[in-house]
């Protein structure tokens, strides 16, 4: 008997049968066959096993693997797989299949119907591996016919990525201020003993890591973990919506905790008081900043993760939701030469990416820009940052006083929270300084009301205000599922959309679909009410006059509300009409 050498061409009968049957059906010329077969048979690097013959020539393009499977499907008379990048697979079909039988056997099961587990595979000749399956899980098999590739690509999706994927994850995720991490560990060593100090802890630094990835990978805004009675919760918040997600087992929670708290150089040992720092991670080649806050809980220490993506802060006005005319409105607004403007809207809505916008858009070299912030949640380049600090005396108020020594043309405070800070804040402003700012009211007219409210005498707000700019944040159709939608009667009447605008419009929806996680909506983008202060209304302010009467001149000198804007982005096919009704429900009147 002959024995093949240890790195001779391997003999695939799977490969010569596919390579039969397209030969068979006109889909190759034999004489690319011969070619493929010279190419395997001339392979001499002993240091590396040969291709395979169906590899060289799918690789050639000679042959499609989705035209592969195909043929397979059609000669065993077996369905072909659904897409599987568009498939949604529940928790328990997952759990029936663990994810090294599915590795081995090259399949993802689907859905389990009728005392029937439905799986994809790539093999229909792998009689053997089904039927071993089969009596792994003592239920049918009904196979589908898929490529290789979207059942490893489906396998990663829905399981995660093996422990070699992590690893190569962690080489693409750089921590910055690991010397400081560790020497937080050092220092704290007689008060606590570092849980993640040992090469047998290695797997909770893998598992964290790959906790941020896929909360990188899925467009997460947080990361929340949440210890609870029984259980370990974590949750991401994607496109303003939380989404739980699989839960790491109890036992690790301390351990999970304990190692974010070390990336993030704060005090592992500390845990009656709540605690802020801050992790700086490179991957796939951009830089991202994770505030990360522990709070004490009943249960243990509650995780949020902030995820700040500076490359949001270099969009365009139109990337940030606004449609053309009101663009062209907020751009001269920002470019004026002093004055204050004013961004309100609740937490979330998206008020400081849209003011780092701003100072995006006019920060050129002939300018000198300042902000100060608590705390600086994005570093920008060219624009100095000056953070709050209570402890040494360092509040709002102090800091814009020493701003303005600074001679600067434009001056961001993060948020204007009292007397103080609007007094120096307006003063800023009539002394030649054009003044950015965030101010908590619910639409664009209250916020003269709030400023008045907080002890600002009218006459300075009426001569300092230029504008106030109210939003809030509305989710966006997916682009891969979307189609047209016909509303019915009531839902136009939600948004005032009389029967002539319907007739123009393009009404849409998205279905679900796995880009999306199956809710239709993909990425965000604001709905904006932009109220300008002119002549008459500076009068008005100086008059003292009410938060209606601003509004109702407001409305008369062309001010679109909220749900005004929303309904424009409705009619575009931008949004739906249930995402703007429910954003907008102090908006009805």
């Amino acid at each position: 008997m002959t024995t093949a050498t240890p790195h001779a061409p391997a003999i695939f009968a799977a490969d010569e049968f596919v390579i039969q049957l397209a030969l068979d059906r006109g889909l190759l010329p034999p004489a690319q066959v011969e070619a493929a077969r010279a190419i395997v048979a001339s392979h001499t690097d002993l240091t590396k096993p040969a291709p395979r013959l169906l590899d060289v020539l799918v690789g050639q393009g000679a042959l499609d693997s989705r035209r592969v499977a195909e043929l397979l499907a059609a000669e065993f008379s077996m369905p072909m797989a659904p897409d599987l990048a568009n498939v949604r697979i529940t928790g328990d079909t997952l759990e029936l299949v663990p994810r090294a039988v599915a590795a081995r056997h090259r399949v993802l099961p689907l859905a389990r119907e009728g005392g029937k587990l439905r799986v994809a595979i790539a093999d229909p000749l792998d009689t053997d591996g089904i039927d071993a399956l089969g009596y792994l899980l003592k239920m049918p098999i009904e196979p589908m016919v898929a490529t290789a590739e979207e059942i490893s690509s489906g396998i990663d999706r829905f399981y995660g990525k093996d422990a070699n994927s992590i690893d190569d994850l962690l080489n693409e995720l750089s921590v910055t201020g690991g010397s400081g991490a560790e020497n937080a560990v050092k220092t704290e060593a007689s008060a606590a003993v570092d849980p993640i100090n040992t090469d047998a802890d290695a797997p909770i630094i893998k598992l964290v890591h790959q906790i941020i990835l896929e909360a990188i990978h899925r467009r997460a805004s947080d990361i929340h973990m949440e210890p609870l009675e029984k259980r370990f919760r974590v949750r991401y918040r994607i496109d303003g919506v939380l989404l739980e997600v699989e839960n790491p087992p109890k036992r690790l929670q301390l351990s999970i905790i304990s190692r974010l708290k070390i990336m993030a150089n704060i005090s592992i040992a500390e845990k009656r008081i709540p605690q802020d720092g801050r992790i700086q991670i490179g991957v796939g080649g951009k830089q991202l900043d994770l505030r990360v806050s522990s709070l004490p809980t009943a249960h243990g220490e509650s995780i949020v993760m902030r995820i700040l993506d500076k490359e949001g802060l270099t969009l365009g006005l139109p990337e940030l939701g606004f449609l053309s005319d009101d663009a062209a409105t907020f751009e001269k607004l920002i470019t004026l030469p002093d004055g204050i403007l004013l961004v309100t809207g609740p937490t979330g809505s998206g008020k400081t990416t849209t003011l780092y916008g701003c100072l995006h858009f006019i920060n050129k070299p002939d300018r000198k820009i300042i902000t100060v912030e608590d705390p600086v949640e994005y570093q920008l380049n060219g624009i100095n940052q000056v953070p709050v600090r209570q402890d040494v005396g360092l509040t709002f108020a102090a800091a814009l006083r020493a701003m303005l020594r600074q001679a600067p043309n434009v001056v961001m405070i993060g948020e204007i929270r009292d007397l103080e800070t609007a007094e120096i804040a307006i003063n800023a402003s009539l002394t030649g300084h054009m003044v950015f700012s965030t101010l908590h009211t619910n639409d664009a007219p209250g916020a003269v009301t709030r400023l008045i409210d907080i002890g600002v005498k009218p006459f300075l707000v009426s001569t300092s205000l230029r504008a106030v700019m109210a939003q809030r944040l509305v989710r966006k159709i997916c682009p891969k599922c979307i189609r047209s939608h016909r509303p019915d009667a009531k839902e136009l009447r939600a948004l005032n959309i009389n029967p002539a605008q319907a007739t123009h419009a393009t009404f849409a929806k998205g279905d679900g679909c796995a880009d999306c996680n199956a809710t239709g909506y993909r990425g965000r983008m604001g709905i904006f009410e932009i109220f300008v202060v002119n002549d008459e209304v500076q009068r008005m302010i100086y008059e003292h006059v009410g938060t209606a009467k601003l509004r109702e001149k407001a409305r008369s000198l062309g001010m679109r509300t909220m749900r005004e804007d929303g309904a424009r982005k409705v009619t575009a096919g931008l949004t739906t009409i249930e995402e703007v009704v429910s954003i907008t429900v102090g908006d009805a009147s």
